[in-house]
């Protein structure tokens, strides 16, 4: 019609046909179907994702198993924690320390807390030939060899930071104290290592073997070969106990904060002579000469031991709850006079087994005939002799003097004062009655 404008008819177009303006010409639905039909492609598709299920599947397997025998594993006692020595040390504030898994069973550790010239080395050496039992003897000397002269007392947090880290078979600690520009430390360089069972023993030496009963020649394991701080802290690992004997812990308490550690299981064993009954003291009554000044020295040492053995007394007759249970007094004439029973004790608190040849050892070790002055050795002698030669060495001066000094500590643990000088070398008079403790 005239006056119209002519529009041309529209041309549909299927979806399929059309390129969306992209260029792209889209799969048509034939193309489709066509690939649904090629069974071949459907199956390598399939086979592969039956590989994939199958190696997932089996790698859920294996970690299943693992975490298993990794179970088992944690439950059955080990003879050492090998876990300890690359985990570093959590304090008991670190929020980490919560969550690590416990333990089957932690070592038994033990502190002989004694005096010098006490009879300490003989009581050490129990521990020693134990065969269940990592022993070290005196490893502070080291500290006081580095840092002395200087105030026994204000030792005290470095001698515990030692023990912290060798409780833990970190032998490294020697390190710290060793002479600049000197050698790297080994096992021969160890306070009294030449007496040590472990360190004169095999695996580390030739010499000797740990199970056999029997004192160490000093002579034969100097030719022991020197071994690393690392092998002897492997070695240190397969104890079940570790016992450290040592006369520069003054007081108990400081070692409170090893004791309250739940990563440790620490006892303590107090090993006491408070009559100091060999050192020499000042009598009054004779004249001044040079050797005075080592006397004043020895009365100097007297006053802090005697002090701070009082306040170790104090609490243990009232414990706090991180000793209660963790606490033993042994005096020397009961081991000496009773050794196998007192060993028997000693071992019980500690749980070990005295077996038939370290019995004898003590009991041969006591009743010996001979006598020695010589301090740091142990040898066969008649130790209840030695355990009194204090009331015939001592005058009376010396004798008063040391009771005036340590008059605490004696009444606690039985020790009764002597009145006279003919009271004193009266042998057949006994001076013990019950402890306190």
């Amino acid at each position: 019609m005239r006056g119209k404008q002519y529009h041309p008819p529209l041309k549909l177009t299927a979806p399929w046909e059309k390129d969306a303006g992209f260029g792209r010409k889209l799969k048509t639905y034939r193309n489709h179907t066509k690939i649904i039909a090629q069974p071949g492609l459907v199956m390598k598709v399939l086979r592969r994702k039956r590989i994939v299920l199958f190696m997932a599947y089996f790698l859920l397997l294996v970690l299943t198993m693992l975490n298993l025998a990794n179970y088992k594993w944690t439950k059955e006692p080990q003879q050492c924690n090998h876990q300890m020595r690359s985990t570093t040390y959590q304090g008991r504030s670190d929020i980490r320390f919560l969550y690590r898994p416990s333990l089957a069973k932690k070592r038994q550790l033990i502190y002989v807390l004694t005096t010098w010239r006490s009879g300490s080395s003989f009581f050490g050496e129990l521990f020693n030939q134990n065969p269940e039992v990592f022993f070290l003897y005196e490893p502070m000397w080291h500290i006081w060899q580095k840092l002395y002269p200087g105030d026994a007392v204000s030792l005290q947090g470095a001698a515990r930071d030692m023990l912290s880290s060798l409780y833990r078979c970190d032998m490294s600690v020697f390190q710290l104290y060793n002479s600049p520009g000197g050698k790297n430390f080994t096992s021969l360089g160890l306070f009294g290592a030449t007496l040590n069972k472990v360190v004169c023993s095999y695996p580390l030496c030739s010499a000797y073997r740990k199970e056999v009963v029997g004192m160490v020649d000093d002579k034969l394991c100097k030719k022991c070969p020197p071994q690393s701080l690392r092998l002897l802290e492997e070695e240190c690992l397969k104890y079940s106990t570790i016992v450290i004997k040592g006369v520069r812990i003054l007081d108990v308490n400081v070692l409170a904060p090893l004791m309250e550690d739940p990563s440790l299981d620490l006892k303590v064993v107090r090993s006491r002579d408070p009559k100091l009954r060999r050192i020499p003291f000042v009598d009054p009554g004779h004249k001044a000469n040079k050797k005075d000044g080592a006397d004043y020295h020895s009365i100097g040492a007297m006053e802090v031991i005697c002090d701070r053995t009082s306040r170790t007394l104090r609490t243990a007759l009232n414990p706090p709850s991180w000793l209660k249970g963790k606490y033993m007094a042994v005096r020397y004439e009961d081991l000496v006079e009773n050794p196998v029973k007192t060993l028997k004790n000693i071992y019980h608190f500690a749980n070990l087994t005295a077996n038939h040849d370290i019995e004898t050892f003590a009991l041969n070790m006591t009743s010996g005939s001979s006598s020695s002055s010589k301090p740091f050795i142990v040898s066969s002698r008649n130790a209840t002799q030695a355990a009194s030669a204090w009331r015939t060495v001592l005058s009376i001066q010396q004798i008063k003097q040391v009771e005036d000094y340590c008059h605490h500590a004696m009444s606690v643990l039985g020790y009764e004062r002597v009145r006279t000088a003919g009271e004193a070398k009266d042998l057949s008079k006994p001076l013990l009655t019950h402890s306190k403790l």
